[in-house]
């Protein structure tokens, strides 16, 4: 057993020595290109899958076994760590920082809860439609880690303030008036009886001890218990006096319950589940409008432009044009999935507006995401800038080059020289040098993290500092989407691609759309189990090799398996986000289990209609491009 034990501890460390000399015979049996690329793709991929090493560390593989083995220089293998989505990232991610910072993404959240109400389903809704929102611009993790605190404080608002009972839940604001009255009876009522039983103890000492343990409860379950109760004592009454056999007293198991639970009631946890789910599935639903949205978005860019050069298709507009109409129909969808899952099908209840039907909870919870967002006080100019740039950075992205109108970039006379890279990388770098200070200001303030407003030393102290931007720099995944480049540098230069393709020619009796659903299927199946950006930076070349082999569009596998990989929403293990939600201890993996796959049946189906109906005119899907063909008779010779 100490044996096991010790194997099972340095489980990960026998995984990297072993998978290397197992598969080593692959290239020294075959010494050819296609072999040593086929080998390190390998042991790269299964670094990855089995995050035996961080996924940092595995992606630095390509960087000393290419040159080892002849397929590529060295230099030529370092110039793939860093492309333009590295520049077009560090640029968001200035943004990112600056919104941050200054608690520019709280008051987004805060208003638009406020717009949306506290009945449980407009509640998930609200923060639904917030999460989508910050998710378009920051990475989902961030994202998730900066909506969860709000949704948090919320929940536990709704917990303090919740009865015990289910009927509390369906008391309205108009029934207040009449609960009070109830209560005053019953009070009189108990007072009364409590009198009474005094003046008889004396002479029953045993009743005495029996009279100390029902009390008068505040909440719903107490409440009903004594009145029933009490309501048997009263029948039972004779001549003044309280016969032994007469007295009934409560069960204490539901206080008990009560005290013991973390939740008030049944409906109460349910809620608590589906706000929690909603946020991590709304932030990867929210990843996919942009192309900076999520990682694996920058490796499908990267890796197809590189690929395709030819190719000027891909943009911030039409990824944005094909994206933002999925990202609409999984929201709505996913929202009444989970809202028939937790919340049950009375959408009428939950999702009211109107003031008359909100319960004394609810104008609670109402009043407490008031409070938190009085307490950001006064919108403040660093606010003001951060919202600036950030409208200025979208309308430069949309206006460079949208394509039915000339762009910005016709004003310059070279062309090609301007991507979305540079206006983010030009903002990012004002961010460094904009005072934080309002001009002709005499109070500076700093950033209110803890709510409290501090003077500032400097007053020429900019928006964000380079601490600021190196706290929320992702640097693993810029090293992870280098290595994916250097893979897939590796597989064109050796002939490796070629070589899958030819593999593949089988299916090439699949319609085209059967060829993209099984892709999705496997990609999302996949990525369940394995990282999202090294699911995709392994299946992309394999699947570019399999469309040119059967002539069909890249576009049409290569898109949707991109949009798939994101859909890693059934296990904690599958995304940052879901590890994120489920350490708030809300819900169990069994819930994420049922609900997840619902929303990933959702969103391949979803992607499905989107490849099949708008799509086909925004990418011309219907023939083979001619820039795939050019790659496709040099890839062959």
């Amino acid at each position: 057993m100490d044996l096991i034990k010790k194997l099972w501890r340095a489980r990960k460390l026998i995984l990297v020595v072993l998978i290397p000399l197992s598969l080593l015979p692959l290239p020294l049996i075959h010494p050819t290109s296609e072999a040593c690329c086929a080998y390190v793709l390998i042991v790269t991929a299964v670094y990855w899958v089995s995050e035996a090493v961080p996924l940092g560390a595995a992606a630095l593989v390509p960087a000393f076994l290419y040159p080892l083995f002849g397929v590529l220089k060295s230099s030529e293998v370092a110039a793939e760590y860093c492309k333009d989505t590295t520049l077009l990232l560090m640029g968001v991610i200035c943004l990112a920082a600056s919104i941050e910072k200054w608690n520019l993404h709280k008051r987004i959240a805060l208003r638009m809860v406020m717009i949306a109400g506290a009945k449980p389903g407009m509640l998930v809704l609200g923060f639904m439609c917030c999460t989508v929102f910050l998710s378009m611009w920051l990475s989902n993790t961030s994202t998730t880690a900066m909506v969860m605190p709000i949704a948090e404080a919320v929940l536990q608002q709704l917990i303090s303030t919740g009865v015990a009972d289910t009927q509390g839940d369906s008391e309205t604001v108009e029934a207040t008036e009449d609960d009070c009255l109830s209560d005053r009876e019953e009070n009189l009522e108990q007072n009364q009886l409590e009198r009474l039983y005094r003046r008889d103890s004396c002479m029953k000492q045993e009743l005495c001890t029996l009279t100390e343990l029902p009390t008068v409860e505040t909440n719903g379950t107490g409440r009903k218990a004594s009145k029933a109760s009490l309501g048997q004592l009263s029948l039972k009454q004779t001549n003044g006096h309280l016969p032994s056999t007469a007295i009934s007293i409560p069960e204490p198991k539901k206080e008990k319950e009560s005290k013991d639970s973390r939740y008030p009631t049944k409906r109460d946890h349910m809620i608590c589940k589906c706000l929690s789910l909603s946020i991590t599935y709304a932030a990867t639903i929210g990843g996919l409008i942009t192309i900076t949205g999520t990682s694996t978005n920058l490796i499908f860019a990267e890796q197809f432009n590189n690929r395709y050069p030819d190719a000027k298709v891909i943009n911030f507009g039409t990824w944005f044009i094909f994206s933002f109409p999925i990202a609409i129909i999984m929201l709505l969808l996913t929202w009444v999935w989970l809202h028939f899952l937790f919340l049950g099908c009375n959408f009428r209840e939950t999702c009211s507006l109107s003031k008359k039907r909100k319960t004394r909870r609810e104008m609670l919870s109402e009043r407490k995401i008031h409070d938190e967002y009085i307490k950001l006080g006064p919108i403040s100019y660093p606010e003001v800038v951060t919202g600036v740039f950030f409208v200025l950075m979208t309308l430069l992205w949309f206006t460079r080059e949208p394509g039915f109108v000339p762009g910005w970039t016709s004003l310059f006379e070279k062309k090609g020289y301007r991507t979305d890279a540079t206006v983010s990388v030009l903002l990012g770098f004002l961010l460094f040098l904009i005072p934080a200070r309002r001009p002709f200001s005499r109070a500076p303030r700093t950033p209110a993290r803890d709510g409290s407003a501090e003077r500032d030393p400097d007053p020429m102290a900019p928006m964000i500092t380079w601490k600021d931007f190196q706290n929320l720099m992702p640097w693993e995944i810029v090293i992870l989407v280098g290595g994916g480049y250097a893979l897939a540098a590796g597989c064109k230069v050796s002939g490796l691609s070629v070589w899958i393709g030819r593999q593949l020619e089988p299916m090439s009796g699949l319609p085209p759309w059967m060829v993209t659903l099984l892709a999705c299927l496997l990609v999302s199946a996949v990525t369940e189990f394995a990282s999202n950006p090294a699911t995709l930076t392994v299946f992309l070349p394999i699947l570019s090799a399999l469309s040119e082999t059967l002539q069909i569009n890249p576009l049409h596998t290569l898109i949707p398996a991109t949009m798939c990989v994101s859909f890693g929403v059934m296990l904690p293990v599958g995304n940052p986000p879901n590890a994120i939600v489920f350490s708030y201890g809300h819900v169990q993996i069994s819930d994420m289990v049922k609900a997840g796959f619902g929303v990933n049946l959702i969103g391949v189906l979803v992607v499905m209609l989107a490849i099949m109906t708008w799509g086909v005119p925004l990418f011309n899907l219907t023939e083979f491009p001619d820039w795939a063909i050019a790659r496709n008779v040099t890839g062959s010779l």
